[in-house]
């Protein structure tokens, strides 16, 4: 017996064109909404920034034939390349699936049935990795693919619950807390697997290194439950949700593309976001890759470094969420992606084989990280039209947490072309530049009262 994703509640009938309950929750709903960050935050901090880069990398190694490239989908490479290559053909299938998955989410009264449906699929494919063993290369490549399709969808539906449980006022703080609690659920399950790294020494490194990522997946689901009980869906605000919701939201995303047009300044924004946050994802992703291949750099640097920024990230949320406060959301992140393309920069300039000088960089990226993704999350938020919050970010989820796909594309080509890693790293260096620059030219008060909204004081 299949469940009717298509119903309304029964605690709430459903509603045409209604927006009771909108930018109202009580603390318990927010803080499951905070503990969804908590579990997702496992996968892209365990999984993609510290352990299946270069754990896959060095699958691949052991597959790559005597040229040194590896064969997948008809295509060869070098084994180095195929994590980004892989990250990056996720985020182009996310190009299609995402906003799909926001226009059924806008149109599903039962918004929590889908959001436990994508989470439970990227738990179950992450934990599907303790099979990724030997030369498998092409299963890990697989269950990556499957888990970081699984996270993005996920990741919609709950974006999408943000404009319903904060207002305009409060939604920077809502959003930098969403944000601070998931870097610490993230970095303190990176703490468990770093204090398993050392208890286990280097001659254990592969099996802690994979039993790493099954971890993520375990926290993944089991956190997962938090968000799923506390949480409560809202009435859908369209009439035409009564129809097939996944024969509709395709409909609607046909429909959601044409009304965009009407939303120019939003459409400026998003295409300023996906090219600086494609470089922030990129950077964080190739870290532990750059770290180890480049720089010569073991687990027990690498490692603290990531707690590091997990744990400053979490800081400098809350920071820049202040910052925001005083001069506003759309400054604060201006002058977070200035330090971006001060990091990249530094980053080239990293001298192999010291620590201490990549430990101070990662706090510099820590500082500015969760800041500059919540804000931009709460700007984003204001741009959307009452409504149709899933089926906007699932367009803005193409780049959001843990994805990417130019960035790691750009990666990929330049180590692919010169075979440096410090030229790969550097040439993120124009999503920085490239997405100030347009971001600057956005008004965003004009733009939030272009899509019906009321601005803040401050922005």
């Amino acid at each position: 017996m299949t469940a009717d994703l298509s119903a309304p509640p029964p605690e709430t009938p459903t509603a045409e064109a209604d927006t009771a309950g909108y930018g109202e929750s009580t603390k318990r709903e927010r803080v499951g909404w905070y503990f969804y960050d908590w579990a997702n935050s496992a996968f892209s901090t365990t999984v993609v920034t510290a352990f299946l880069g270069p754990y896959l990398t060095g699958v691949a190694e052991n597959g790559m034939d005597a040229a040194g490239d590896v064969h997948l989908l008809g295509l060869s490479f070098k084994a180095g390349s195929l994590f980004p290559y892989v990250t990056s053909l996720s985020v182009i299938l996310q190009v299609l699936l995402l906003p799909v998955v926001g226009a059924i989410a806008d149109r599903a009264a039962r918004k929590k049935v889908w959001l436990a449906l994508f989470a439970y699929i990227g738990a179950g494919a992450t934990c599907g990795l303790v099979f990724l063993t030997g030369s498998r290369y092409e299963l890990g490549a697989a269950l990556f693919l499957i888990a970081n399709l699984a996270f993005g969808a996920s990741v919609v539906v709950y974006n999408s619950f943000l404009p319903q449980i904060s207002s305009e006022e409060d939604r920077d703080a809502v959003s930098s807390r969403g944000w601070a609690f998931g870097y610490l659920g993230g970095g303190l399950l990176l703490l468990l697997n770093v204090v398993a790294v050392v208890f286990f020494g280097e001659e254990h490194k592969g099996e802690v290194a994979r039993w790493s990522l099954v971890s993520a997946g375990v926290w993944w689901a089991l956190f997962t439950t938090f968000p799923l009980a506390w949480l409560r869906d809202r009435p859908v605000l369209e009439a035409a949700a009564r129809g097939n919701v996944l024969v509709d939201g395709f409909k609607q995303l046909a429909h959601t593309l044409r009304g965009m047009r009407a939303y120019p300044l939003t459409l400026f924004f998003l295409g300023a976001f996906l090219i600086y946050n494609d470089g922030i994802q990129t950077v964080i992703a190739m870290a532990g890759t750059y770290a180890s291949k480049e720089l010569g750099l073991d687990d027990t640097t690498l490692f603290p470094t990531i707690l590091l920024v997990q744990f400053l990230a979490f800081g400098g949320a809350m920071l820049l969420g202040a910052l925001a406060k005083r001069f506003g959301a759309w400054k604060t992140v201006l002058g977070s992606l200035v330090g971006w393309t001060l990091i990249v920069t530094a980053a080239y300039f990293l001298p192999a084989n010291e620590s201490v000088p990549f430990i101070a960089l990662g706090g510099a990226i820590g500082i500015v990280l969760g800041g500059s993704q919540a804000l931009s999350r709460s700007l984003f938020s204001q741009l959307i039209p009452k409504g149709k919050e899933g089926e906007y970010f699932g367009f803005y989820e193409i780049s959001d947490k843990g994805t990417s796909w130019l960035g790691p594309l750009v990666f990929g080509l330049a180590y692919d072309i010169t075979g440096s890693y410090r030229v790969a790293i550097f040439s993120l260096i124009i999503f920085f530049a490239l997405g100030f620059v347009l971001l600057l030219k956005v008004p965003m008060r004009r733009a939030i009262e272009q899509a019906g909204n009321v601005p803040p004081t401050r922005l």
